[in-house]
């Protein structure tokens, strides 16, 4: 098997700067919810965990689906309160996330879930290269272990 080139897509800048602009999810219109970190994150615009008890987080309704499909699926996300840079797309997994159990859900055409793996983070670069060598998958979404959340988007390096 060769070398899989993957992007890594945290949420668009955009919609952070609207979240932090508004205190109100895009799209949707519910309120959002700003307090101290309480648990690690990721913040899913950085991919930076949180200084839990220091930095101060933004809680809203995002849909990870946007865009790849028709009916949406929000779920809760985390953000810094304060401006950060986005995650830049050909950096690979952030070291933050490799030192957690990660659960990866690989997704076929049509948002058809192909297949849903657990892994310890510092596994997760090479799991991601198997999935994405599969024909029938078009990208993987990497969620938490403990709480199920989304974290980011991993697809496929257009070349």
């Amino acid at each position: 098997m060769g070398h899989i080139r993957y992007r890594t897509i945290a949420i668009p800048t955009e919609i952070a700067d609207s979240v932090r602009g508004t205190g109100v999810a895009p799209r949707y219109g519910h309120p959002a919810h700003t307090d101290i970190a309480t648990s690690y994150g990721p913040c899913r615009h950085c991919l930076r965990v949180f200084r839990v008890g220091e930095e101060r987080r933004i809680l809203f309704t995002y849909d990870p689906f946007a865009d790849l499909g028709e009916l949406p699926l929000p779920g809760p996300v985390f953000i810094h309160e304060s401006p950060c840079d986005r995650y830049p797309t050909d950096a690979g997994v952030p070291d933050d996330l490799k030192a957690r159990s990660l659960i990866l859900d690989a997704y076929g055409p049509g948002r058809r879930l192909v297949r849903e793996i657990r892994v310890d983070g510092m596994a997760v670069e090479d799991e991601i290269a198997q999935l994405l060598a599969q024909d029938d998958i078009h990208y993987i979404h990497v969620r938490d272990t403990s709480a199920g959340c989304y974290d980011l988007r991993v697809e496929r390096a257009v070349t």
